[in-house]
């Protein structure tokens, strides 16, 4: 049904509550019907073995938050009767009734002032109630409400002909001036729940000086476009919760990156005019004692490439990156399990003491660094690109964890950095690990090694975890050599989920 939704002319909505390890205690299986803006709850379902565990009223709450975010006008669904002339059989009665008095608890009603229970020509037992959850303030639904979400009812879930006497009869029996809501067999939940007790959207962040970086010169691939596609993806999404960026000044920086290097970034950048960018052409790797003293040609000894240009608002999207990422451990750390920073500039690339790659400052780093107060921290980065930075920032920690997927340095940037051999040093010794992999790798071959380093994340067993998330290994990108499809992706991200852990997702 998920896959045949433009078939069917319908959303469907499928939550489940699971266990860690993925099995499924429950299941809620609902359609939204678009142009009545309404929604059926067709299943709600929990398993025997943890009924009496709260799950099947925690998937309820989260699926009535999901649709107040959605915007659902209301949400309809069918109990089978509790009355002795619908329902003989007094055992299945008070099942029945059991189970109307578990959505009245939720503010759900029967709707009274229309024939949808009466008896179907030939049947012994009555039809199933209708019921009323307004999402909100209690009211009653109008006529025309109740009419579409009867027709679609009939019509599209059971296939009943259009011609048909009895459904055309039932839409036909909505008494405009009698609808009125059953009172409650028991004592109704007091007060409801807030939205956003039980359903956890994912949290975003996005700073808009991103757009302020945007070096408009051939061979510049990284720019504001990628972000402006993703948020506009995303933040129609019920399940996305945007969050503002909060400052968080430059200590966090320092606390990873080299004063000396922050500094001059500082220096340089502020005092460039609008429209000009230096470019390092000097690298003075044979003496890196003697620095040289005119700071444009510094910019060879602070930097590992010579197409990541230094301009004024280079330094104020670098330090605005910061803050979204920051933003996204402050989250964590308050209780958050999945939050999505998307950074730009990126960072993956900047070391300690130098930038590069379009890299200024190690976002992921420095936001893993604060992390790690909390105890271990795993950053795992499936950029197509080598976390070079990352891995150099903590080269000799034993409480953060890195491992890179990547391109082989052989023919992939930065060239220098990303052999299996980097394992770390002092205490760091083995806390590093690499996977460079060759040209024109699909989603099987990359879900093999995903495996094998998601083992090495569990054997850590990290506090949090850290995605350095790189989108360029998809198949087509420019700058990778790589063909994962977007059911990669989903497998890639479902790989991930099941480590369990809270996780900050770094752009």
């Amino acid at each position: 049904m998920l896959r045949r939704q433009h078939e069917l002319g319908y959303r469907v909505i499928l939550m489940t509550a699971e266990q860690i390890r993925g099995r499924v205690l429950a299941f809620a299986l609902a359609f939204h019907f678009t142009e009545l803006n309404s929604t059926l709850l067709d299943f709600l379902v929990v398993d025997p073995a943890v009924r009496q565990r709260g799950a099947g009223g925690a998937l309820y709450e989260a699926l009535r938050e999901f649709l107040t975010r959605l915007g659902s006008h209301g949400l309809y669904l069918e109990v089978r009767p509790d009355a002795p002339a619908d329902e003989p059989d007094a055992k299945v009665r008070r099942e029945n009734a059991s189970r109307i008095r578990f959505y009245e608890r939720f503010g759900v009603r029967v709707v009274l002032g229309t024939d949808y229970e009466r008896h179907r020509p030939g049947k012994a037992a009555g039809e199933p109630y209708l019921m009323f959850d307004s999402l909100g303030p209690e009211r009653v639904p109008s006529g025309d409400e109740l009419r579409g979400i009867i027709a679609a009812l009939l019509f599209r879930k059971y296939a009943f002909p259009l011609d048909d006497p009895y459904a055309n009869a039932l839409v036909a029996s909505v008494d405009d001036g009698h609808l009125r809501l059953e009172p409650p067999r028991g004592a109704p939940l007091s007060p409801p729940r807030p939205a956003g007790g039980a359903f956890r959207p994912i949290k975003v962040i996005v700073a808009a000086e991103h757009k302020l970086h945007h070096v408009r010169e051939r061979g510049y691939v990284e720019r504001p476009v990628r972000v402006d596609r993703i948020q506009s993806a995303i933040v129609s999404l019920p399940g996305v919760e945007m969050v503002p960026v909060r400052t968080h000044g430059e200590t966090p920086i320092r606390a990873v990156h080299d004063s000396d290097f922050v500094d001059y970034l500082a220096r340089v950048c502020q005092k460039l005019p609008p429209g000009e960018a230096v470019y390092p052409y000097v690298f003075p790797i044979r003496q890196q004692h003697r620095k040289p003293v005119d700071e444009s040609v510094q910019a060879g000894y602070y930097c590992i490439d010579t197409f990541t240009p230094l301009t004024r608002n280079a330094w104020v999207a670098a330090r605005a990156a910061v803050d979204c990422a920051m933003t996204g451990a402050d989250l964590i750390r308050e209780g958050e399990k999945l939050v999505y920073a998307v950074c730009r500039p990126p960072g993956h690339h900047a070391e300690r003491r130098v930038y590069g790659g379009f890299c200024y400052f190690n976002n992921a780093a420095i936001a893993a660094n604060d992390l790690s107060s909390l105890g271990r921290v795993a950053v795992l980065d499936i950029d197509f690109h080598h976390g070079n930075g990352t891995q150099d920032i903590f080269w000799e920690r034993a409480d953060v964890l890195t491992i890179s997927i990547h391109g082989d340095p052989s023919y992939s940037y930065p060239y220098f950095a990303g052999f299996t051999d980097e394992r770390g040093g002092g205490i760091g010794e083995g806390m590093h690990h690499n996977f460079p992999l060759p040209e024109n790798i699909g989603d099987d071959d990359y879900l093999v090694v995903l495996t094998r380093a998601l083992e090495i994340v569990r054997g850590f067993a990290p506090r949090v975890l850290v995605v350095s998330a790189g989108l360029d290994i998809a198949k087509g990108d420019p700058t990778g050599a790589w063909r994962i499809t977007p059911a990669g992706f989903e497998r890639i991200g479902g790989a991930v989920a099941g480590l369990g852990l809270p996780t900050l997702v770094v752009q």
